[in-house]
This record gives structure tokens, sequence and C-alpha cells, in this order.
């Protein structure tokens, strides 16, 4: 008998619903041989925060002259929190130096916020600064102008 089904199937069409149910096994049997072996409920609890992996570095500079604001542009660049001190460079490289690297952090949407007496904290976009309250308090004492 099977040997008549085979050549009936050969020359005759199959027949649309038994066409479609024998599809809609087979495509039901291959997808469970595919699955994995673990339940849904192992797969949600495999979930890896990605933000927890990343690792956030903070970099101190003292520059003393321009030429060190491009590698503090890299730090930017690259993400990094940077510590601006600039108590050591002298009046008109401090201002070329805080011009460029608040360009810097604006382009790549970073910011520079003054955290003491010539020091300041430039963050990329991806971290947020939290104190604003310190800033105003050195500003009101004289501290920063």
């Amino acid at each position: 008998m099977k040997i008549l089904e085979n050549i009936k199937e050969f020359f005759l069409p199959p027949d649309d619903e038994d066409y479609a149910q024998e599809q809609h096994q087979e495509a039901h049997s291959f997808a469970r041989e595919q699955q994995p072996y673990d339940t849904a409920e192992e797969r949600r609890n495999k979930v890896v925060n990605i933000q927890a992996t990343t690792q956030l570095q903070v970099v101190l500079v003292k520059p003393e002259v321009f030429t060190d604001a491009k590698q503090i542009a890299d730090h930017l660049i690259a993400k990094k929190t940077v510590v601006l001190n600039l108590e050591t460079a002298s009046a008109d490289n401090k201002r070329r130096i805080i011009d460029f690297l608040v360009g810097v952090a604006y382009a790549n949407g970073g910011s520079l916020k003054p955290v003491a007496n010539l020091t300041y904290i430039i963050t990329p976009y991806n971290v947020d600064f939290i104190g604003e309250d310190l800033v105003g308090e050195l500003e009101s004492n004289g501290v920063i102008i």
C-alpha cells in the first residue's frame, strides 16, 4: 500500500488541508529539535546588565601647557571622566585649555563643572554629575570665579 501512496503523491497534487497540516507538523517537530534544553524560565534568568559590566574610569590631570590638552581630549573621547587641576598652568594657558576642553566635551555631549578653586570635572555624556550645591557654595564663598 505504501507504494501506491507514493505513486499517488508523485502524480497527484496533495490536498491543501493535508499538505498544510503536514508542513505544520514538520516545522513544529523541527523547531522542537532545535530548541535548547533549558526552559523559558532559565533563559529569562540569563539576562546580563550591560551597564554593570562596563568600567568607568576617572583620570586626574594637571596640565601646564596648552599642548597637554590634546591628551586630555583623547581621554574625553574615550568616555573617561577627567578631573582637571589647573594650579600649575599660566593664566593664558588656563583659559585656552578650558576653552578647548569645553568644546571637546560639548561635541561629545559631555559637560565641564567647577568643583574647587582651579579644579574642574569633565564628564562624558554617559556620566551624571550630582552635587550642584557644592558648586553653588564654592561660588558664593568666592572660591570659584
